[in-house]
Order: C-alpha cells, then sequence, then structure tokens
C-alpha cells in the first residue's frame, strides 16, 4: 500500500519531501521492531486497547461505506470491515479464548495467502517467481509461527501483527525515500523512471524542466480552478480516460457456464467447452488507443489452457495493437463496463505508449491485454494526485489518499495481479479504484452524515407540514360548526 500511495503521489513530490518520508519510515520500523520485541516475553507495554478502539471504529466506518463501492470493491471493504471490527473485538476481549483464536485468524491468513502465492509461481512462472516463492515460504513460517502458542501462549498475537505491518511499512518507506534522493544528482540523459515494481508499474519518465514540460504545464493551468472532488463519475461528454472491459462471461460466444468467482477474474467456459478470457482495451481524448490482442488465436481449450498459462518465452506469440476502439468493437462488440477518469497526465501516458508499442509481444500471463491497460493506466496516473491539475497539493493529498478505502482496495488488487497474473476482472477492480484515487470524490462517510442530515431536515419539514395541514382542518371544522 505503501507504493501505490507513493506511485501516485509522483516522483516529484517525493523528491520535495524525502527527508520527512524517511524520518517517517524510521520511526514506524523502529516502533514495529520495539513493539514485537516488547511483546516476546508476554509482558506488553503498548498500549494495544486503544489501538483496538481505533481499529474498530476503522472496522465500522468501512462496513457503513462499504454498500457504496462497486463489483469487487464491495466485497473487499465488507472483507476489510468484518475483519477490523472482529480483529477490535477479539483484542477487546483480552483472554485466553480471544488471543486463541486471533492467533488462528492471523496464522490462517498468512498460510493461506503463501500457499496461493506459491502456487502461482511455480504454475505461471512470472518474472522473478523466485523472489514471490522465497517470500511465500516466509509467510508460510509466519503462519506457523502465529499457529503454535510458544512463547507467549497467544498472549503476543495482536503485537505481533501490529509490530510486523508497522516494520515492514517503515522499511517500505526508508528504501523509496532514499532511493528518491539519489534520483536529485542524476544527470538529465541519465534519468530512469521510479519502478516501485517491475513486473506491474509502467516506465513512466521523470518529469523534467524542458520548455515541453513547461509548455504542457501552462496548457493545464487553465484548470487552475477545477474542483478538488467530484460527487460522481465523468458525464458522457466529459473529457476524461477512458478503460474498457469486455468481462470473460460478456464476451463468451455462447451461453457461459456461471461459476462463481472464477467467471468474474479468471476465464467463462461457454456451453461448448470454449474458454473466454474478457478483453481490456484503455482509450484517451489525445487518440491514443492501447489494446493489444494475440496476433494469432490461441488454444483456448481445456487441455491446452494450462500449458499457455506459464510466462515463459515458449508461449510468447506476436501479438497486434487494435488501430481505436470503433474499428475492435465493430469487429466482436461493444465493451460491457467502461471506467472513466478525468485527472490523468497525458504526457506520461504518450510517452509510455511510444516506447511500449515497438515490441508487439503476446504472452497470455505476463503481457496480455489486461496487464498491458494496467501498466498503460499507472502511466497515466503517475504524480497526478501529487499535483492535480498542476498544483501541488501538499500533504493534504497524502493524508486523503491514507483515509480513503479505495486505496487499500487497489492495494489488494495489484499484490495478487503481480504475484498471479492480470485479468479484465482486476483490471476493472482496479481501475475503478484508481479512479476514486486520482478524482477525488466526497468521503463516504461525510456523504453518508450529510444524507442523513438531509433527511432528516426533509422529515422535520414534512412533520410540520402535517401539522399545519392537520392545525387547518381542526381550524376549517371549528368554523363550520360554528357558522351552524
Amino acid at each position: 500500500m505503501i507504493q501505490l500511495v507513493l506511485f501516485l503521489l509522483g516522483v516529484d513530490y517525493l523528491r520535495r519531501r524525502w527527508l520527512t518520508l524517511a524520518v517517517a519510515g524510521g520511526i514506524w520500523l523502529v516502533i514495529g521492531v520495539s513493539v514485537f520485541i516488547d511483546a516476546l516475553d508476554g509482558v506488553l507495554y503498548f498500549p494495544i486497547h486503544v489501538f483496538a478502539w481505533l481499529l474498530l471504529i476503522e472496522g465500522l466506518a468501512t462496513l457503513a461505506v462499504a454498500r457504496m463501492g462497486v463489483g469487487g470493491q464491495r466485497t473487499l471493504r465488507y472483507v476489510k470491515g468484518g475483519a477490523f471490527t472482529l480483529a477490535a473485538l477479539l483484542i477487546m476481549a483480552g483472554n485466553h479464548h480471544g488471543n486463541f483464536v486471533l492467533s488462528m485468524i492471523f496464522g490462517t491468513l498468512f498460510l493461506a495467502d503463501g500457499l496461493l502465492q506459491s502456487v502461482s509461481a511455480v504454475v505461471v512462472r512470472y518474472s522473478r517467481w523466485r523472489i514471490v516463492l522465497a517470500l511465500a515460504i516466509v509467510e508460510i513460517l509466519l503462519a506457523i509461527f502465529f499457529f503454535e502458542p510458544y512463547p507467549t501462549h497467544y498472549v503476543g498475537t495482536a503485537p505481533y501483527a501490529i509490530g510486523l505491518g508497522l516494520a515492514f511499512g517503515g522499511w517500505n518507506m526508508l528504501w523509496i525515500a532514499f532511493r528518491v534522493r539519489r534520483m536529485e544528482s542524476l544527470p538529465p540523459e541519465n534519468e530512469k523512471a521510479l519502478a516501485l515494481s517491475d513486473d506491474v508499474i509502467a516506465d513512466p519518465t521523470l518529469a523534467d524542466k524542458s520548455a515541453t514540460a513547461k509548455a504542457a504545464a501552462g496548457a493545464v493551468a487553465t484548470e487552475a480552478d477545477s474542483p478538488f472532488e467530484w460527487d460522481g463519475p465523468p458525464a458522457a461528454d466529459e473529457k476524461a480516460l477512458t478503460v474498457h472491459v469486455w468481462t470473460p462471461v460478456g464476451s463468451a460466444r455462447a451461453q457461459a457456464n456461471r461459476r462463481l468467482i472464477v467467471d468474474r477474474y479468471i476465464a467463462a467456459v461457454d456451453a461448448n467447452g470454449v474458454i473466454s478470457t474478457g478483453h481490456a482495451a484503455l482509450e484517451s481524448p489525445e487518440g491514443i488507443y492501447i489494446s493489444l490482442y494475440p496476433g494469432v488465436e490461441l488454444d483456448r481449450s481445456p487441455d491446452e489452457f494450462g500449458r499457455i498459462l506459464r510466462a515463459t518465452r515458449e508461449n510468447n506469440v506476436p501479438g497486434t495493437f487494435q488501430p481505436d476502439y470503433a474499428t475492435e468493437s465493430k469487429a466482436w462488440c461493444e465493451s460491457t463496463t467502461r471506467v472513466r477518469i478525468r485527472n490523468y497526465r497525458p504526457d506520461r501516458l504518450k510517452a509510455f505508449w511510444e516506447k511500449y508499442r515497438q515490441d508487439p509481444t503476446y504472452n497470455l500471463t505476463y503481457r496480455n491485454c489486461s496487464s498491458t491497460v494496467s501498466k498503460a493506466l499507472e502511466a497515466a496516473l503517475e504524480g497526478s494526485v501529487g499535483t492535480f491539475h498542476g498544483r501541488d497539493t501538499g500533504w493534504r493529498a497524502f493524508l486523503r489518499l491514507i483515509v480513503t478505502p479505495e486505496l487499500w482496495v487497489a492495494a489488494q488488487i495489484r499484490k495478487r495481479a503481480a504475484t498471479m497474473a492480470w485479468t479484465p476482472g482486476l483490471t476493472l477492480d482496479y481501475a475503478r479504484a484508481l479512479s476514486m484515487l486520482a478524482d477525488p470524490r466526497p468521503f463516504g462517510y461525510l456523504k453518508m452524515a450529510r444524507l442523513a442530515v438531509r433527511k432528516m431536515l426533509r422529515s422535520r419539514r414534512e412533520w410540520r407540514q402535517e401539522a399545519s395541514d392537520a392545525a387547518d382542518a381542526r381550524a376549517g371544522r371549528m368554523d363550520s360548526s360554528s357558522a351552524s
């Protein structure tokens, strides 16, 4: 999640604040290690109940706004809110049974994630799969650590988890802060992108001080009075970046056999046994259309699908980029779903596209339509939050990102796709989450509060009107009786 925050804020934003970032990362790291060590002897000095109350508030707030999400966003919100609330209640219980249940939950989560990543690494064989396999083994060892009672008989479960989270988050912040600081001394001809994750993030160039960049900044200066947040997606006639997604079920040639989760995020199998994986494309108002498709039809029968799933060179095939959406939709069908984003960087997207299009290689797992769109989307959004319409948003942008529920949603989707494969379903949910971060919306908590207040005021007006109507009716009856 830390890497996603820093990616959205951008390199320029980070270079101006690298020292603060490094100090914060160091503090997080020290606190995390201290909390973990403090819990080893069973005597805890960390204010765990204060943390539990904060966890409970966050969990309940997330559950309150979960229904506002769409698709996978809503599910992940409910999962996060429920998990946080349950963990807070177990911590507050403060007895052996609560600590035991909490240990089993953490152990199961680490074990499931470790097994999932290890299996996907061995099966898919994507870039750096051996490193991910090693990290998955570490997760499995951590699961065993949570399962067994030594050394505190489950008393230190919550502090262990808190300490590990703070320590890893602090380490990531330190690593990125010092990496950004070193970039300040690079000569212009050697400037490189801040590649936070080589297998997911695109190759956006660092913002330079050339005349071209200044001209681009001047072009967006007229948007300085644009609102910082919008209450809803862009209108149909509004300038926006568009992510087109053809879901596996929606793009199947025949009636698909529905399978929960599988046909949403992986593939759908129609009545004839043919597998449909869906498709994704990206379209910008500047005329860029990014849609990678295999140049030769792949054998997607169930017998061959397992073989072509591997991200190895022998499964590379020549690919082709579709010219535009009109041509592609006419040859196939209209996209199932669209996600539109106002706040993006056309210059970053153009730089990415000019480099990426030089290699038309297609691989079903590591270089497919979905991974291409996800990389292009990240290239277009790199730094868009830190410099909103050319304006430095300051620490407000950082604080807003931290408390936005979609940040956690996007981080989970991105992690899963990076260690497995990008699919149209994951790209759809990722684009939806990023749209909420790039185009700031009113906070769900505040929005719900405003709706509640408006409903109360409307109900009060209705009650007053009913009371007034009743009084008028009584007065009319009294006048009639007096006249008689």
